[in-house]
Parts: structure tokens; sequence; C-alpha cells
């Protein structure tokens, strides 16, 4: 029966922080474009292309 004085503070101070922790991430904008990340993968930019064109050496013929 004692293990209940310690159980309900400790689970009303992770519920505390769970609450806290939430609205922590609403107030950073941490849910605010959810679609973005996951469809990011699905299209090139066009910026990443020109970069990595630069970025490859190129190799002189020199026969």
């Amino acid at each position: 029966m004692s293990i209940i004085y310690v159980l309900i503070p400790i689970a009303i101070l992770l519920t505390a922080l769970g609450i806290y922790l939430f609205f922590w991430a609403v107030k950073t904008e941490q849910f605010d474009d959810l679609e973005k990340q996951g469809m990011s993968i699905l299209f090139d930019e066009e910026g990443k292309d020109k970069k990595a064109a630069e970025s490859k050496p190129t190799e002189s013929n020199n026969d």
C-alpha cells in the first residue's frame, strides 16, 4: 500500500512533464508543416542538381 504514495507523485510529475513538452512543441512550431519532410524525398530540388554538377571534377582527355 505504501507504493501508492510513491507512484501517484511520479505519475503526476510525468503527466505534468508531458503536458509541458507538448505546449513547448506547439510554441516552437514543431507541428506547423508535417507534410514537407515526407514529400521532400519525392522531388528533386534544382539547387541540389546545380551544386552537384558544379562539384563534380571534370576529366580532361590529353591523348
